[in-house]
Formats: C-alpha cells, structure tokens, sequence
C-alpha cells in the first residue's frame, strides 16, 4: 500500500510542478501569453458556433500544437542563452529557425481556423 501512496504523491507532485511552468511560462513569455488569449477567443468561438465534433478536435490539436511549441521555443531560447551567453552567429540561426518553426504552425493553425469558422460567420 505504501507504493501506490508513493505514486500518488509523485502524480501530485508533477502535476504541481508542471502548473508552476504554466504559470512561469504566462509570466515571463508575452508571446505565449498573446497566444494563450487567441486560443481562448478560438474556443469561445469554437463553443459559440455550431462547430463539429471533428471541427472542434482540429482546433483543439492546433491550439496545444501552438502552444506547446512556443514552450519548446522558449525553453530553447533559455537554455541556448545559458549555453552561450554571449551573441554568437550560430545561436541566433538556431533561435530564428525554432522561431520560423512555431510561426509556421501558427499560420497553418490560422489557415485552419479561418477555413472552420468562415461558413459560420458568412452565412
């Protein structure tokens, strides 16, 4: 019995822990957090309109594709900067390339929101 209080305790922990970077991440990362209130605004439209069960599952893959990328992006970033603290040629390339990365996505997502909402709002 003592093992399974032991698991629960690290679920409670790492679940802990994790929302403590979910709180790190809206503070420190106005880019998350610009796209946070986007992915809001989505799912209040998503709710809003008659969307599909799939039309929602899409939308919903997208926003966490998003944002956990832009996490990615971040924890990169950091760890790049602590790496090399000082400006280095190939730092950058590496951190513009992670950044053309979740612009890529987020454009795709973008594309997709707009071909799901658009027979909704020009009806």
């Amino acid at each position: 019995m003592a093992n399974n209080n032991h698991s629960k305790n690290n679920i409670v922990s790492s679940f802990k822990t994790a929302w403590s970077g979910v709180k790190e991440v809206l503070i420190l990362e106005p880019a998350f957090k610009y796209m946070a209130s986007v992915a809001f605004i989505v799912i209040v439209a998503m709710l809003y309109f008659p969307t599909t069960r799939l039309e929602k599952a899409v939308l919903l893959v997208m926003i966490f594709s998003v944002l956990g990328l832009e996490i990615i992006n971040s924890v990169m970033e950091r760890f790049l900067d602590f790496l090399q603290p000082h400006h280095d040629l190939r730092v950058k390339i590496i951190k513009d390339l992670l950044s053309a990365f979740v612009l890529l996505v987020s454009l795709g997502s973008a594309i997709i929101g707009i071909l799901v909402f658009y027979p909704y709002i020009f009806k």
